[in-house]
């Protein structure tokens, strides 16, 4: 019956800009804090999802937020039906286009209202989706940004000693022997057990990424993610090509429109979508689908809160990037068992907000 469907009633968002276990510094810049936009979708039936989106910059908490409370307001008397409210976001930003800060607000309202969906439904999110919560093995990612030879070895026992087998290393040192020199480095410190992922967040040309990935490929990398321009995607095929280690791009790609031209490109081995830029579930679900007639594996990037729902329904989940940044305005924190993690069994993502934290990080 119609009555019996929720409404969208309110959309709250409410910017923080939490502090980091271990600030990053990336070849793309540093990261010391976490700037989340946290939202809050209230329905007619007094069900509250919630969910949040990494702003990267405190820069773009404000937008972002603002963006959120007037689509809220557009969107207010809706249906609860994600797909449906996500065709109402596309249509408003038509003219100005679904990208950059438009995209992370719409992908934001997309996930929590998903997760009010399952929690109407008293199921956790990957069940609504047809899955089971199941263990999904989990990288570290941490640490290990540009922190030099002297320092690496020592954060990369670290990270690999918190129970993980995977850990991820920022890649991107002026020179191609200190890429190379960090890396052996970090590969000495850990063994041969340990998988070892590295990034360049986009830090190179495509002529020097085809010598720096040539340069470590003696090291058994699992791969390298985003050597060139994140939109670069045939400079990223070119690297592809002669490189001997997988390439993995896809973090920063605008919806699956944009994974598309990567693909046509042959720009990548792997994937890995960002729900906040994908398009939330909605967009995550079409990326997966484009995903499995290809046998492309799929990792997750950042959010490993939604991400251990959205792998489990994922025909090619392949990896979990695991971060903590959000878990200091959570109420209950994500646990990473033997270097895996399960979603919880619980209805909706599992959110649930630590008010007295999010009252201290709030802007």
């Amino acid at each position: 019956m119609a009555d019996e469907t929720p409404i969208v009633r309110e959309l709250r968002a409410r910017p923080v800009n939490v502090p980091m276990s271990k600030p990053l510094a990336t070849a793309g810049g540093s990261v010391t804090t976490a700037p989340l936009v946290l939202v809050d979708l209230e329905t007619g039936r007094g069900i509250t999802g919630s969910a949040y989106v990494f702003c990267y910059t405190p820069m773009a908490l404000a937008p972002v937020a603002r963006l959120i409370e007037g689509l809220g307001a557009a969107l207010k008397g809706e249906p609860l039906a994600p797909g449906r409210l996500m065709e109402g976001v596309q249509a408003r930003f038509r003219l100005l286009g679904l990208q950059g800060l438009t995209m992370m607000a719409a992908s934001a309202i997309d996930m929590a209202a998903w997760d009010a969906l399952a929690k109407s439904h008293g199921l956790p999110l990957c069940r609504l989706l047809g899955a089971e919560p199941m263990s999904i093995p989990a990288y570290n990612s941490k640490g290990l940004g540009l922190i030099g030879l002297e320092h690496a070895p020592d954060d990369a026992r670290e990270l690999a000693g918190e129970g993980y087998s995977a850990i991820k290393l920022r890649l991107g040192y002026p020179h191609l022997g200190d890429d190379v020199a960090v890396a052996e480095a970090v590969r000495e410190a850990v063994g041969e057990n340990i998988r070892i992922m590295t990034d360049y967040n986009q830090a190179l040309d495509p002529s020097e990424a085809e010598k720096r990935a040539r340069a470590l490929g003696h090291l058994g990398l699992e791969w390298i993610e985003e050597p060139v321009r994140f939109d670069d995607y045939a400079g990223c095929a070119r690297v592809r090509e002669g490189s001997p280690v997988p390439i993995q791009i896809g973090e920063n790609c605008w919806g699956v429109h944009d994974m598309q031209k990567a693909l046509d490109a042959g720009s990548c081995d792997l994937f890995m979508p960002d729900a906040g830029k994908i398009g939330g579930v909605s967009g995550w679900l079409r990326a997966a689908g484009m995903a499995e007639p290809r046998g492309l594996p799929l990792s997750s990037h950042l959010y490993p809160e939604i991400s251990a729902h959205l792998l489990a329904v994922t025909p090619t989940r392949h990896w979990l990037e695991f971060v903590d940044w959000a878990q200091p305005v959570l109420k209950h924190k994500l646990p990473v068992i033997d270097g895996h993690v399960t979603a919880p069994d619980v209805p909706g993502i599992g959110i649930e907000w630590d008010e007295e934290a999010v009252s201290r990080y709030a802007l």
